[in-house]
């Protein structure tokens, strides 16, 4: 049986896979993302697409920043993908064996990846479908030297928390 031509394609660009984090009041959250590009040359910007199966959904939208981490093809970069892809926030605190640090307005910045950006978020879209897009301003960022990504490739051993269908205003 030949593979659906849209998941074909995807899955032959095999992106850089990510984690972001969020905080609001005294919740905090994070997710691994595989969606996301940057979405402005000037003034620079970036853009995630977070799941509403997520624990991390509700707290994004309660935020008024993210973190974007870049996770680099390493054992800390696998060891990060597997915190926070496997387990939900629904039922762990993600963060508790996970060395961190409080960035601009709280957002957690995760020791152990060297490359990333906190933003302040601009807006959000609901276009109807499981993932909802957030565009970020950035106003720190870090990179140490160039790096070899993690990619999608690399993680797909790992069991997700949540399916995409999980929440409940995905279409059945």
């Amino acid at each position: 049986m030949a593979a659906d031509p849209f998941d074909q394609l995807m899955a032959s660009a095999d992106p850089a896979m990510i984690v972001v984090t969020a905080a609001a009041d005294d919740d905090r959250s994070g997710c691994l993302v595989g969606f996301h590009s940057q979405s402005s040359m000037d003034p620079h910007g970036y853009a995630v697409w977070i799941s509403k199966a997520n624990h991390t959904y509700g707290v994004v939208l309660r935020s008024t920043h993210l973190a974007v981490h870049f996770l680099a093809d390493t054992e800390d970069g696998r060891r990060l993908a597997k915190a926070f892809g496997t387990r939900t926030g629904d039922r762990v605190d993600k963060f508790d064996r996970i060395t961190w640090r409080r960035g601009p307005q709280g957002v957690p910045i995760l020791a152990g990846c060297d490359h990333g950006l906190v933003g302040r978020k601009i807006s959000t879209l609901d276009d109807g479908g499981d993932h909802v897009t957030v565009t970020l301003d950035p106003v720190e960022v870090w990179s140490r030297q160039a790096f070899t990504p993690l990619r999608l490739s690399a993680v797909q051993d790992l069991d997700p928390a949540h399916d995409a269908d999980e929440h409940p205003d995905h279409p059945r």
